[in-house]
């Protein structure tokens, strides 16, 4: 058989594997922000495949996203040689049906070729897996073979912290790396941690006449992230500023950020009567967040300054159901609680006070469809890193922290001590307003619509 086929005896493929170009589309899937499930589902192929590939990359394609060029043979060409090939078609026939050379052909039929039975055969899943496993030329990493920059790289990396007297700082014990991101408000290792781009650029200041130590800061991700690199422990990430386990494509956490924001929601979607204040009944909204997940949320009319605030107790079992991904939100400003609290608060209010509410692009209004199903008031989300769209409410939060101070229990007030510090707003001078109150300027709104039409006489 090497005689044959020119190669040495190959390790049996067993089952068919999943061909490259076939993860090719996966992680072109993947750059468009879906899920891997999502994205292996897409290109036809099992959950747990395309979990592998994108764990085994650790979240980078590398050179998957980049097609291959013409000189390969793809997979439909070998099913279409083994097709002629099992109708007694000759080389050169296949060669003219393919678009190929002559050699290209002999030389695939030869050296891609079935050996199983000691005879040559020529099958296109065979073929596919053997030219794949040839053409893996993997480049040794240099973080793998040059010793000296590795230690560079770690110490900057993963290195102790020293005083100004170079004595050792051990910093808090960290705890045991489970293979998953940085633990969530627990204590990380004091280390060096420089970025990996400072390492690459340092390397140039600290070795300036030594080419051997340079590396760009995208090998040293790789040789984090991806387990094939080698030449750096894979439980080094938690030292990046990030600690993320696996990097995430930035169109994936932007539409896990706003997929709630719908094109029919934007602010600039709002109408034009909402930015000029002349008419009443447009409402700003947002959280202000104390210590231990609690909450407050808070209503602006944007005409009058007149403030609503909504109280969020926690959710019963909160302290005592154990916090887990994807679990119930008992903190009291989830999704659904949110909904119901700002429900009840805005159908309190007459009809004509019931326009519209622009809130940032918190995840706690993320139900805001039955939101406006329950009440019909139509939800509004500001653009992302702009509170000035909504400064009438920014600037009422800041006055709710005379009350409610940053790193204290929200929790711990009632709702009648709640309402008593949004009547008192309400019942302070403003400038803006003309040195009238909150509440003096909603009244006189409310009863000029109250005020019968006067009928003309002819």
């Amino acid at each position: 058989m090497k005689e044959l086929t020119g190669r040495s005896p190959m390790k049996s493929p067993g089952a068919p594997s999943h061909r490259r170009e076939v993860e090719r589309q996966f992680w072109r899937e993947i750059a468009t922000g879906v899920t891997s499930e999502a994205a292996a589902a897409a290109v036809g192929v099992s959950p747990a495949a395309g979990a592998r590939w994108f764990r085994d990359r650790g979240g980078m394609p590398t050179f998957m996203t980049v097609p291959l060029i013409g000189r390969y043979l793809s997979f439909e060409e070998r099913e279409e040689i083994a097709l002629l090939k099992a109708q007694g078609a000759g080389v050169r026939e296949i060669a003219r049906a393919v678009g190929r050379d002559p050699s290209t052909i002999s030389r695939e039929l030869r050296r891609n070729a079935a050996t199983r039975g000691g005879k040559l055969d020529y099958r296109a899943s065979v073929a596919q897996w053997k030219a794949e496993l040839v053409a893996r030329r993997p480049k040794t990493a240099k973080l793998a073979s040059n010793d000296e920059l590795r230690e560079y790289v770690q110490d900057k990396l993963a290195g102790v912290v020293r005083d100004v007297d170079g004595s050792v700082v051990a910093g808090p014990a960290a705890p045991e790396w489970k293979g998953r991101n940085k633990p969530h408000r627990g204590d990380r290792a004091w280390v060096t941690a420089w970025s990996p781009e400072q390492i690459s650029r340092r390397l140039e200041v600290d070795f300036p006449d030594d080419e051997s130590m340079r590396i760009s800061h995208e090998a040293i991700y790789q040789a984090l992230y991806v387990h094939s690199r080698g030449g750096l422990d894979r439980e080094w990430v938690v030292h990046l500023r990030t600690g993320r386990a696996l990097r995430a494509p930035r169109a994936r956490a932007k539409q896990r950020s706003w997929a709630h924001v719908t094109p029919d929601t934007l602010i600039s979607e709002r109408p034009a009567e909402v930015d000029d204040r002349g008419v009443p009944g447009h409402w700003e909204g947002d959280l202000i967040i104390g210590l231990h997940r609690s909450a407050i949320g808070t209503l602006v009319e944007r005409s009058t300054r007149f403030t609503m605030l909504i109280p969020l107790p926690r959710e019963d079992g909160y302290g005592l159901i154990p916090r887990t991904k994807n679990g119930p939100a008992l903190a009291g400003y989830g999704a659904v609680t949110m909904t119901n609290a700002l429900s009840q608060a805005i159908t309190a209010l007459p009809d004509h006070l019931r326009r519209s509410v622009t809130w940032d692009r918190g995840k706690e209004l993320s139900d805001h469809a039955r939101f406006t199903a329950d009440t019909g008031v139509k939800v509004y989300f500001a653009d992302p890193k702009s509170p000035w769209q909504r400064g009438t409410n920014e600037n009422t939060n800041g006055l709710l922290r005379q009350y409610f101070p940053k790193g204290t229990d929200l929790s711990r007030w009632t709702g009648k001590e709640i309402a008593a510090i949004a009547h008192t707003l309400n019942t302070r001078p403003r400038k803006t307003l003309g040195w009238k109150t909150p509440a003096e300027a909603l009244d006189e709104q409310l009863r000029s619509l109250q005020q019968p039409g006067v009928a003309s006489t002819g």
